[in-house]
């Protein structure tokens, strides 16, 4: 065990065995836009998975299925990590294969919100339901126990409810919800398999309505409108404040529900109306569906889906619906900007500054979050365990950066306690219950908050609890922490063998060295090729293998072009050419190194962060990683070997190949990188070339350091060997001239400009070897000086002077 986690030990000594229990097919009953969904993030993490649905009246009779899984390929953003990979989801009806439902160790029912419909599919699927098998609703607020009533007693024990958000590729959150016949170690196994098995972040949610993300999160969504009523705030306003700008996802609260689907909200909305009421939620009275909602719903404007909700894309323009003339306006309106600079204050100045606020735009935002801590503090005991279920649920399920409960804790527990109460007894607030004695006596008030290195409060037992101890926990060596909450924070762990602000090489074990990058966006410098460098000569030293691992995302963005263009004002290209020299010579250090180098990839590996991870001995990456050689954006080629690269592998895939024509494989390689190709999934990025088959793909974000040191030392246990320097045959010339002859073709019909054909042919003189002749032996070192030498060309280039300062400007890609 790490000597971080040492302090744990005792604890983990009392966790139960790992899960013996294994899930090896699974059945997805439901092919409507969910269902079909799950079953594509199921193959996207190697799990076989049958697709049902009813029987098609006419055509095939799994005809239902096989236009569910075709669409999948039409999906934006793509539940599919590769579209291909759809045909891998087996399609069945309920009519004819339910005997198929015997081999599935999981069944997830993810039919429409219908309990009848549910209730009888249930009575249907039971007799062929495997004996061991876990059998899960998908639902997102109907009763569990409700649910499982249908079913007979065998099965009771094995059946739980799995509340996936959609998207289910990229939405971090499931919430399990256990019915009272539910045997515990049942809820053990399906998150052990949820967590590891398919990268999700899980939250066991009681069984109430909408359970713990939705309930908060709608709850939260419809109190903002009837505030945004109140203060008279147009959507694309409110959606600049409640956006990033709070520490918020992104698309604000309009935007997301266009996203969501207006009629999916409808329904959430309406399940809080059928199934509370004033007695059990004294919020009850803000749960009217939005007068805006309903007209948008009846002229059928149901959001993205529908090209139309509460925003509408004309063109290049973006309107926004307008209820008093039932019209699309012209939108992009923004908040004053006074509340952006108030939102970047300390929690505690913030808070208080939006309360004493005079204007609309503070006054609304203020009460939202005041409704947000409200409406959390009088449900937790509830709906949840603790406070962190909570707020975990609202950062994973509504892309929220704190949950309400960490935001209230940083601004200062009893002050803003003592806000709120102000606020309920002037009748501002949207419910007159009082706040909970625990958030004013006791623990809480004591220690500050609800979330403590003891644990987060439960307030149906009256104390602070710890996580859940799962073995499969053990894989997390730094867990997504909440604020207040005790645990191993990467900057600081393990022991430090050299660390500067580029920078910082340390150690968890004492047998592999871990370099994290320090920069901004992890780019890299050349001060972070220095410590690369140091880094391998260490771990060749004193240690089995090196890990390259930043702790969050991205991977790297790249080369560090801002810092090296003051140079090459000052002193021209040479100095250009000697930074593209020191990390060319870093990659090969990397690649040549004698103990093995392991990438561990998440998020965004671009350009030189690309070239990073091929020039290590292994990848391990995050499914959600994407990879490429994008330099061609700013009018650059790869300048650090990944042009190199290309030439090498297709060397080398053309000598394991029946088809020794190596033009075929230097063209694949080539496309890639003169299109500036990025892989939108790591299994994407091995289709690319730029992950080998035998690279790693991780699931859950959290594993990923644990998986890249265990491949180290694995690779070291197994006397791995760094590869022998050889040579290798390219193209040559007449190679070249055949792409140079496609380019033509692009560039006289429009297709690319003038400099792009240019770029494109420096591209692909590097990859064929120059002005050689075919099949040409050639070293490493011979193609990094013909890409030093493209690079340099084109860094002088006026066209490509263009591109990078727009980019560095402007975020986005010049087209000259």
């Amino acid at each position: 065990m790490y000597k971080e986690h040492e302090a744990n030990a005792a604890v983990a000594a009392k966790a139960p065995k790992a899960s013996r229990f294994q899930v090896k097919k699974v059945a997805v009953l439901g092919a409507g836009v969910m269902g079909a969904q799950i079953a594509a993030h199921l193959v996207n993490v190697k799990v076989p998975v049958v697709l049902f649905d009813l029987a098609a009246k006419e055509g095939p009779k799994n005809g239902i299925v096989l236009k569910a899984v075709e669409n999948l390929k039409k999906f934006k953003p793509s539940p599919l990590g590769v579209p291909e990979d759809a045909a891998l989801i087996q399609a069945a009806n309920y009519e004819e294969n339910l005997a198929l439902l015997g081999e599935c160790d999981l069944v997830i029912e993810a039919i429409a919100e219908r309990m009848d419909w549910k209730l009888d599919l249930y009575k249907k699927i039971a007799p062929h339901v495997a004996k061991h098998a876990i059998v899960a609703s998908n639902t997102s607020g109907l009763s569990i126990t409700r649910l499982s009533e249908a079913l007979p007693e065998s099965i009771k024990p094995r059946f739980c409810g799995i509340h996936f958000f959609n998207p289910p590729r990229y939405m971090y959150l499931v919430e399990l919800i256990a019915t009272p016949t539910t045997q515990p170690e049942i809820l053990d196994h399906l998150e052990t398999f949820v967590t590891s098995g398919l990268g999700k972040g899980v939250v066991r949610a009681k069984d109430t309505p909408n359970f713990i993300a939705n309930r908060v999160g709608i709850a939260g969504m419809l109190a903002t409108m009837r505030e945004v009523e109140r203060y008279g705030l147009s959507f694309d306003v409110v959606d600049d404040l409640t956006g990033k700008k709070l520490g918020r996802a992104s698309s604000g609260t309009f935007r997301t529900a266009d996203v969501v689907g207006l009629d999916t909200m409808a329904h959430v909305i309406k399940t809080l109306q059928d199934t509370l009421n004033a007695d059990t939620d004294p919020f009850y009275g803000s749960f009217g569906t939005p007068e805006v909602l309903k007209t948008l719903l009846e002229m059928g404007n149901l959001g993205q889906k529908a090209k139309a909700g509460f925003y509408k894309k004309v063109g290049r323009d973006v309107l926004r619906f307008d209820l008093a003339s039932k019209q699309y306006v012209p939108g992009g309106q923004k908040a004053d900007e006074v509340y952006g600079r108030m939102l970047k204050k300390p929690a505690a100045e913030r808070l208080k500054l939006l309360r004493n606020a005079t204007g609309p735009q503070g006054q609304f935002l203020w009460a939202i979050l005041r409704n947000s801590f409200h409406y959390a503090a009088v449900h937790l005991a509830s709906i949840a365990e603790t406070a962190r279920d909570v707020d975990q649920a609202m950062r994973w399920g509504f892309g929220m950066k704190q949950g309400p409960f960490e935001l209230w804790q940083e601004a200062g527990w009893l002050q803003v306690a003592q806000w709120i109460q102000e606020d309920i007894a002037a009748g501002k607030t949207l419910s007159n219950a009082p706040l909970p004695d625990w958030v004013f006596k006791g623990p809480v008030a004591e220690a500050g908050g609800v979330h403590t290195e003891q644990g987060s409060w439960n307030p149906s037992a009256s104390r602070f609890e710890p996580r859940r101890v799962l073995p499969v926990y053990q894989r997390q060596l730094f867990p997504e922490l909440l604020l207040g909450e005790a645990g191993p924070r990467f900057q600081s762990a393990g022991t430090t063998l050299h660390e500067d602000k580029n920078i910082r090489l340390w150690t968890l074990d004492d047998e592999v060295l871990i370099a994290s990058l320090k920069t901004k966006m992890h780019v890299i410098s050349p001060e972070v090729c220095e410590g690369l460098q140091q880094a391998v000569e260490t771990a060749e030293k004193e240690f089995q293998g090196l890990v390259i691992w930043s702790g969050d995302e991205p991977f790297s963005a790249g080369a560090d072009l801002e810092s090296t263009l003051p140079a090459f004002i000052a002193v021209g290209v040479a100095a250009i050419e000697d930074a593209e020299g020191f990390m060319q010579q870093t990659m090969l250090r990397l690649r040549y190194a004698s103990v093995p180098v392991v990438s561990a990839i998440r998020g965004l590996a671009l350009g030189g962060g690309c070239e990073l991870g091929l020039y290590s001995a292994k990848r391990v990456a995050h499914m959600e990683s994407y990879i490429g050689l994008v330099e061609v954006g700013v009018g650059l080629v790869p300048g650090a070997g990944g042009l190199t690269y290309i030439a090498r592998r297709a060397a080398e895939n053309a000598a394991t190949s029946t088809d020794k024509d190596l033009l075929k494989f230097v063209t694949e390689g080539f496309t890639a990188a003169a299109m500036a190709k990025v892989g939108t999934s790591a299994l994407e990025s091995r289709k690319l070339g730029y992950l080998l088959e035998s690279d790693i793909v991780v699931p859950n974000k959290d594993e990923l350091l644990y998986v890249a040191v265990q491949q180290a030392k694995s690779m070291a246990d197994s006397g791995w060997r760094a590869p022998l320097k050889r040579m290798f045959p390219v193209g040559g010339r007449s190679a070249k001239a055949t792409i140079q002859g496609q380019l033509v073709n692009m560039r006289d019909g429009g297709f690319i400009s003038r400099h792009d054909f240019h770029i494109a042919s420096l591209i692909a003189g590097v990859v064929t070897g120059g002005d050689v002749d075919a099949n040409t032996m050639v070293t490493e070192e011979y193609l990094m000086t013909l890409e030093r030498r493209a690079f340099c060309e084109l860094v002088q280039h006026p066209k490509t002077q263009e591109r990078i300062l727009g980019m560095l400007s402007t975020g986005k890609p010049v087209r000259n």
